[in-house]
């Protein structure tokens, strides 16, 4: 079994507009996260497939019934902090308020203990390993959040691109990385979002069936904003604006092939230590 993993914000929220859009006015832009959501769930329900939804606090606190429909169809809820913020902006103790704020909500939304994390735009980087041990002292059993890729923005050339255990001064914590291929002896992102619509489909399937071959099991990504090709136009930044908007729609139909192309679950239950240590607390 794979992973799906789906990253619940607004569109507003992207870190890539933070310059033209500022936290204090997100509440006047037009919410579309809902309704988005839904389709996912849709298209999710229909595939007989289920995902790990990563969800802002934000989120959360504004759609508890978002949540708890996320819920009831059986996919997976974690954290993905409370108010997008990337880490690199945040110091060691704003960042425990932020993970420790968002797990409450989530859970007490859904009724269910949140076990994993995901940082916003994948900022566990070098400089923020610290959050690492964070996690763990705040009961995260996992994150999703290093990508073993060289990036503008984020990411950690050289790290472990497959699902390992990392050991902090704190204890440990599993590390379930997107999935990246390897072409020329460079490693590319190929796990969803921008590059899920960068990349053409057959392409990324070749890329895809290549890791599953490997034995290893497939880390995908996408957000609900990802399906929703009528969602307002930003004025920001021109490279931000293109990464955006790039092939929004055609989002949901490579969502559509891909969910008949392969077997996704969410991460407790694909990934085995995450399943094993999920039905030791249940035990």
């Amino acid at each position: 079994m794979n992973v799906l993993t789906i990253d619940v914000e607004e569109y507003f929220h992207v870190s890539a507009f933070e310059s033209v859009i500022a936290a204090a006015d997100w509440h006047r832009h037009e919410s579309r996260v809902e309704q988005a959501t839904m389709r996912l769930l849709d298209r999710l329900g229909a595939a007989g497939s289920a995902a790990t939804f990563f969800v802002l606090g934000w989120v959360a606190e504004r759609h508890p019934s978002l949540i708890r429909a996320i819920r009831n169809a059986g996919h997976e809820i974690a954290s993905h902090g409370y108010g997008h913020q990337v880490l690199t902006a945040l110091t060691p103790e704003q960042f425990r308020a932020d993970v420790r704020r968002s797990k409450a909500i989530l859970e007490d939304v859904s009724g269910e203990p949140v076990r994993g994390y995901r940082a916003p735009s994948f900022t566990i980087m070098e400089e923020t390993l610290w959050a690492l041990r964070i996690l763990v002292e705040e009961g995260y059993a996992y994150d999703s959040s290093i990508f073993p890729i060289w990036h503008d923005r984020y990411g950690i050339p050289g790290a472990n691109p497959y699902c390992h255990r990392l050991v902090t001064s704190s204890g440990p914590i599993w590390e379930i990385p997107p999935s990246t291929a390897t072409l020329g002896g460079m490693r590319l992102p190929v796990a969803g979002g921008g590059y899920f619509r960068l990349w053409p489909y057959g392409v990324l399937r070749r890329w895809l069936r290549r890791i599953e071959r490997d034995g290893h099991p497939l880390v995908v990504y996408l957000h609900p904003w990802e399906i929703d090709p009528d969602q307002p136009r930003v004025k920001g930044p021109v490279l931000s604006r293109c990464r955006h908007y790039l092939n929004l729609n055609k989002t949901e139909n490579r969502l559509v092939r891909l969910l008949k192309d392969f077997r996704f679950g969410p991460v407790c239950e694909a990934i085995t230590p995450i399943r094993q240590m999920v039905g030791e607390r249940v035990a």
